[in-house]
C-alpha cells in the first residue's frame, strides 16, 4: 500500500480514535485514509475548516483521554505552532504528522515556532514499514510523557508503495489517564485542569503560579531529553574515511548509495538519526569518531547540519545537500537520485582526503 495509507492503518492500529486535519497534499492522503478507517471502529475523522480548527479539535479530544492526532504539511503546521507549544505546556499527549513538501522541515519539527520552553519528541521514518512502527511508537511516547510527538514524513513517504504489515505493535502498558477531562470531577470542587498557564486551579490548597509552572515544564523537557531512547541506524562506519549523515527519505537513498559504493570498495559509511529530538548526539559522535570527515545530506540548505556539527567535534563536517524539487515544488527531486547523490559523496570523499592528507 502507499505510505499515506500505511500511516493511516498504523494510527488506527495504535488506538487512535480521533483525527482532524485540513487537506494539503501530501497530508491529504492521510486525512482521506483516516476518514475511511475511523468510522468502522467507532472513531471520528473531521475535515476541519483550517489547520487552526484541526489542532484545536485534536487537542480537545486528547484532553478527554482519547488517542488523537492531527497534522499537515510544513505550511499548515506553521499555523498550528501556537497551539502546539501550548499543548506541550498543558501536557497534552497528541500525535502530529508533518508531511513535508519540497524540502525537509527539520527546524520546524525540532525547534518549532511557538513560544516558551518546549520541544516535541520527533521521529523520522525512512520507509513504509518503519513508518508503521514509529507512528505506533509515537502514540506510546505521547502517553508515556504526556507530550506531543511529531512524525516527520514527506512526499516520498506518502506516495511510495511498499509491502507492509500494519498490525498492532505492543510497546507495553501506558500510564493511567487519571488527568483526563472526562467530566467525572466537574462540579465536585476538585475539577481537573489542563492549561498551558498552570498545573492546578488557583483556588486549590496548593496553587501553582505561572512562573513555577513554566519552571516545571523546563524540568520536564530536560527529563524527556534524558529519558527518551535515542534511535539511530548506522552502516559501514567502522573503517569509513567519509561518513554521510541523513534522515528520513534522503537517509534511505544515502543508505543505498553507500552500500553500492562499499560493494565497489569505496570506504564510506552512513548514519541515519531516527529520533531527531532528542537528537542522538552521543551515538552520532561515536559512530563518526574514526572517520576523516562527515558530510550531511538534506533536502534543504542545511538544518540538521547544525545538530551534527554540535555532535561531532573531532572531524570536519560539510554540507552536501540542497533544495531540489520538481516543477510543482512537491514531488520527486531530480537531485535525490542514485547517480547525483553518488557524485556528491565522491566529491566529499575527495575533499576530505585532500584536506587531511
Amino acid at each position: 500500500m502507499e505510505g499515506s495509507e500505511a500511516i493511516s492503518e498504523a494510527m488506527v492500529a495504535a488506538g487512535c480514535r480521533f483525527f482532524a486535519g485540513y487537506p494539503m497534499t501530501p497530508f491529504t492522503e492521510v486525512l482521506e485514509g483516516m476518514a475511511r478507517l475511523l468510522p468502522p471502529v467507532g472513531g471520528v475523522c473531521i475535515n476541519a475548516e483550517s489547520e487552526l480548527e484541526a489542532v484545536g479539535m485534536a487537542w480537545g479530544a486528547a484532553a478527554g483521554g482519547v488517542r488523537a492526532a492531527t497534522g499537515s504539511v510544513g505550511q499548515g503546521l506553521s499555523l498550528m505552532q501556537e497551539s502546539l507549544s501550548e499543548a506541550c505546556n498543558a501536557r497534552i499527549p497528541l500525535v502530529v504528522l508533518n508531511m513535508a513538501r519540497g524540502q525537509g522541515d527539520y527546524f520546524q519539527a525540532t525547534r518549532g515556532g511557538g513560544h516558551g520552553d518546549y520541544r516535541h519528541i520527533v521521529l523520522a521514518p525512512a520507509d513504509g514499514p518503519e513508518a508503521i512502527r514509529l507512528v505506533q511508537l509515537a502514540f506510546h511516547l505521547a502517553d508515556q510523557w504526556r507530550n506531543p510527538v511529531m512524525v516527520l514524513g514527506d512526499y516520498y513517504l506518502a506516495h511510495v508503495q511498499e509491502a507492509v504489515d500494519p498490525s498492532p505493535i505492543d510497546f507495553g502498558a501506558s500510564p493511567t489517564k487519571d488527568w483526563a477531562l472526562d467530566g467525572s470531577s466537574s462540579g465536585s470542587g476538585a475539577a481537573k485542569i489542563l492549561s498551558p498557564l498552570t498545573a492546578a486551579k488557583r483556588d486549590t490548597a496548593n496553587p501553582v503560579s505561572y512562573g513555577e509552572h513554566l519552571a516545571r515544564m523546563g524540568d520536564r523537557m530536560k527529563a524527556m531529553e534524558k529519558g527518551v531512547e535515542p534511535l539511530i541506524e548506522t552502516g559501514h562506519t567502522e573503517d569509513a574515511e567519509l561518513i554521510v549523515v541523513a534522515y528520513g527519505t534522503p537517509g534511505r537513498y544515502v543508505r543505498y548509495v553507500v552500500s553500492r559504493m562499499r560493494a565497489a570498495g569505496v570506504p564510506v559509511g552512513f548514519i541515519r538519526p531516527i529520533t531527531l529530538w532528542p537528537f542522538p548526539t552521543q551515538a552520532v559522535a561515536a559512530a563518526a569518531a574514526g572517520a576523516r570527515a562527515v558530510a550531511v545530506y538534506e533536502l534543504n540548505t542545511g538544518q540538521m547540519f547544525d545538530d551534527v556539527r554540535l555532535a561531532i567535534r573531532t572531524v570536519p563536517v560539510s554540507f552536501i545537500g540542497g533544495i531540489s524539487f520538481d516543477s510543482s515544488g512537491f514531488g520527486i527531486a531530480p537531485d535525490l537520485g542514485v547517480n547525483a547523490l553518488t557524485a556528491r559523496v565522491e566529491r566529499a570523499l575527495e575533499d576530505a582526503r585532500r584536506e587531511t592528507a
